[in-house]
């Protein structure tokens, strides 16, 4: 079968930098100022085995997919006995063990739930507290960077810049967060927040950014995820007498399409022409919706001027596509772009990024740290019998000028950089908050100070002083969690 957008394998997806990523059908949801519990959030239960089902029929089948489809086919093992693996995933992991030496799949090709995909990407369906957690750079305090919309952590009043002190299962049994890491390391805390199932409660003690302490017990539940904040994610600052767009896009999922629409709507109606374009945590996700993020950014452009290059290896050379510019209704003509990104910004996040490069040139720039540099996607391939669906690295991406040369950030790649830190103490979109400044302050012409360091240690470590907090993260994220690093 071949491979197409929207096709019965699974819409071409860019994956996230833990390793995510995805596709998903069905209609736009969105519009709602409340997202709504979402009973299809909870993943499935893994099928009953079978013969069609056993672990070594699938560890077969996964085999066959990439023998067929992988980007990298020269990387793969002539032979790998399937038998020491207990896993799908662990016998993928062995066979993707030499690209992954290479930088080419940092774990972006794995085994996920049909059913719990779709979810997450048709509606942003997920199970948990809805926070993103995050520790400082003793690896030893525990943050929140953002909490969500109709979630529970935000109505225990668990928002941004908190910290969380203790956690237990109940509060007789608190935990200081430091006690935790000293004993079990950082997986102690993935253990200590439980299971991502509704119902899952757990008691914290945190102390917010006005320095109140307080102790409260939060209860896990199915909720919809909101990819534009109905608080902070589309809103027009002023510097001076001047007006900047800005937008904060969480992730990129089919929902995402009516609230972008509307915010470049209310852009272009005043008149504005300067935009801070906020991906500081953006995993990835759908290609349909960064696709669509650059037409709305491209009323200016023709439909014959390419956007981006989709590639697949020699034999599956059928399967390339070039997406042209497609202006719409809401697009806006930037005059300037300050693009906010960290060392979690990845996939779909840098295909928007890197798309502008060649049409804006130094009319455009990086804002914070280094981004992920995650240029190539993946397909989805099911074996529905099983509920598996087969994410794998099967594509590259490419700007107007065949430019991807990104797997160590955009840094190197984008003509203007400014420094800046993830200030968790403002609200995202906040003009005092460091990265909003800084990319104001290169829309006004003033001056900053360029990003630092490669790519590869600004992703994959600490990220040093201006990119203080790393996003915790399980070692088998569930879909949301690949696509929206830290959230619990």
């Amino acid at each position: 079968m071949r491979v197409r957008l929207g096709a019965a394998l699974g819409v071409l997806a860019m994956l996230s930098a833990c390793g995510g990523g995805g596709s998903g059908g069905g209609s736009v949801m969105g519009g709602s100022p409340t997202p709504t519990p979402v009973p299809s959030a909870t993943p499935t239960p893994t099928p009953t085995t079978s013969a069609t089902c056993s672990l070594r029929a699938r560890q077969d089948w996964a085999l066959a997919q990439l023998r067929e489809w992988y980007l990298f086919p020269e990387t793969l093992p002539g032979s790998l006995d399937p038998t020491p693996y207990a896993t799908v995933d662990a016998y993928i992991d062995a066979l993707t063990a030499t690209a992954r030496s290479q930088r080419k799949d940092r774990y972006f090709t794995y085994l996920t739930s049909i059913a719990e995909e779709n979810a997450y990407y048709n509606s942003g369906a997920t199970a948990g507290f809805g926070t993103r957690f995050a520790l400082d750079s003793t690896g030893r305090r525990l943050f929140i960077t953002e909490s969500f919309e109709g979630a529970p952590a935000l109505a225990a009043g668990i928002d941004r810049g908190t910290e969380i002190l203790q956690i237990g299962t109940s509060t007789g049994n608190l935990r200081n967060v430091s006690a935790i890491v000293d004993a079990e390391g950082v997986a102690g805390l993935n253990n200590a927040l439980g299971p991502d199932t509704p119902g899952t409660a757990r008691a914290f003690q945190f102390r917010t950014i006005d320095g109140t302490t307080s102790t409260a017990t939060v209860t896990k539940t199915d909720f919809s995820l909101l990819p534009v904040s109905t608080r902070y994610g589309a809103k027009v600052l002023t510097d001076g007498a001047k007006k900047v767009g800005y937008i904060n896009l969480r992730t990129f999922i089919s929902s995402a399409e009516t609230p972008l629409r509307n915010a470049f709507a209310d852009f272009r109606a005043q008149g504005i022409t300067e935009f801070i374009i906020d991906f500081r945590y953006n995993g990835g996700g759908l290609i349909s919706i960064a696709d669509l993020m650059g037409d709305l950014l491209g009323r200016d452009k023709s439909a014959s001027q390419v956007y981006s290059y989709t590639t697949f290896r020699p034999e599956k050379s059928a399967e390339n596509e070039t997406r042209y510019f497609q202006a719409q209704p809401q697009s806006v003509a930037p005059v300037k772009i300050a693009f906010i990104g960290t060392g979690r910004t990845a996939s779909a996040s840098e295909l928007v990024i890197n798309a502008f490069v060649p049409y804006l040139g130094n009319n455009m720039a990086l804002v914070g740290t280094n981004t992920y540099g995650k240029p190539v996607g993946q397909i989805a391939l099911d074996r529905a019998a099983c509920d598996d669906r087969l994410r794998v690295v099967a594509l590259a991406v490419q700007n107007s000028a065949r430019s991807a040369a990104y797997y160590d950030g955009l840094a190197a790649t984008v003509p203007n950089t400014c420094q800046a830190s993830d200030d968790i103490g403002y609200p995202l979109g906040d003009s005092r908050e460091q990265s909003v400044a800084r990319a104001l302050d290169f829309l006004a012409g003033r001056s900053c100070g360029r990003i630092s360091g490669s790519a590869g240690t600004a992703a994959q470590t600490a990220r040093g002083q201006f990119d203080e907090r790393t996003l915790l993260t399980p070692a088998r994220p569930s879909t949301a969690q690949r696509e929206v690093p830290g959230l619990f």
